[in-house]
């Protein structure tokens, strides 16, 4: 390694970035489509959306989905020197915007099913029932204007072509790069983070509150449906580790964000500028992973409700595949 200096060092780490996003890229982008897509699926399903927390999970999976299909193409492409929107700007425009807009969307619809699940585990009352789908539809929607409303200006300071950025489609001006980075840091990254962390550990405080106290009503949860209940107790493992995982991903993005403000990219030597490219560019990838995960988690941790339920899709999709083939073989006959 003490021969990987000055421009052997750059070309070392430009070499390394090419191969991830020719070959990782792709394997995130296979895993990633297909989860998701299966998420909606299975999280579609009538017994499991009329639950709010599933609703959310739902439409953050749909958000995911979109998030890696118009952002991960173009880091493959990048690997062979084939990005457009390295050299288009409308293009660079619209993903970036769209990628930035998305990831907000998820992350807060996680953040405000860790508020559900708190509301729900209360002994108020009143607090459980603010956790329905009509609410849900309605922070689902403020989530996306507001979303929107915060990275609007991605689309029209940002720019392509340019040689001194991480990446040739970044914003065009040093204002436009601090708006963004902060934007990014605080109000995808930090502020969700925080609000899931926090009504996590207090829905563990109820939940702890709870098996202390015999309700004869069972009213800690809401709930006298033993299977509505499984749901619930379910659904909350499944956020919970997803939690971890986003906290896991997405935390060194903020950290970036935050240090590209304090030393930005071409202030240092060009080693060190490599370094931060090299970094940003691993960063990127972690944040599609951590769109592509979902899936995964809720099968390996949603026990009965989760599997039971893609497993009766497959089945479903088995048996029409079955139909649709001995229907093929009488029209031959």
């Amino acid at each position: 390694m003490g021969s990987l200096t000055g421009t052997n060092f750059t070309i070392y780490l430009d070499y390394v970035q090419e191969q991830m996003n020719r070959y990782l890229s792709p394997t995130i982008f296979i895993f990633g489509v297909l989860g998701n897509t299966l998420n909606c699926i299975v999280l579609g399903q009538p017994t499991l959306r009329s639950n709010p927390c599933a609703l959310l999970f739902l439409v953050s999976s749909f958000i995911d989905l979109i998030s890696i299909l118009v952002g991960l193409p173009t880091r493959i492409l990048a690997g062979w020197a084939l990005d457009p929107t390295a050299t288009i700007t409308w293009i660079c425009r619209f993903r970036a915007f769209v990628v930035f807009t998305t990831r907000t969307i998820a992350a807060w619809l996680i953040m405000f099913a860790t508020v559900d699940r708190w509301l729900l585990s209360s002994v108020d009352i009143h607090r459980r029932q603010l956790s329905s789908i009509k609410n849900i539809r309605t922070q689902i929607l403020i989530t996306f204007v507001l979303s929107i409303a915060v990275y609007a200006h991605m689309l029209y300071c940002y720019e392509a072509n340019l040689n001194d950025q991480p990446l040739k489609c970044y914003g065009k001006s040093d204002q436009c790069r601090f708006t963004t980075d902060m934007a990014y840091a605080l109000v995808t990254i930090v502020i969700p983070l925080i609000g899931m962390m926090t009504f996590g550990l207090m829905t563990i405080v109820n939940v702890r509150r709870a098996q202390k106290r015999v309700h004869a009503d069972h009213g800690i949860n809401g709930d006298v449906n033993p299977h509505s209940r499984r749901m619930n107790n379910q659904l909350l493992r499944m956020l919970f580790v997803q939690v971890l995982f986003l906290i896991v991903l997405c935390v060194p993005q903020a950290t970036q964000k935050f240090y590209s403000t304090v030393r930005p990219f071409g202030t240092g030597s060009a080693d060190e500028d490599a370094v931060k490219t090299f970094l940003y560019n691993i960063e990127l990838l972690l944040a599609f992973i951590a769109s592509g995960m979902p899936f995964y988690i809720y099968t390996l941790f949603g026990k009965t409700i989760f599997r039971k339920e893609l497993i009766h899709v497959i089945e479903r999709i088995r048996t029409k595949t079955m139909e649709m083939v001995r229907a093929i073989d009488r029209l031959h006959c």
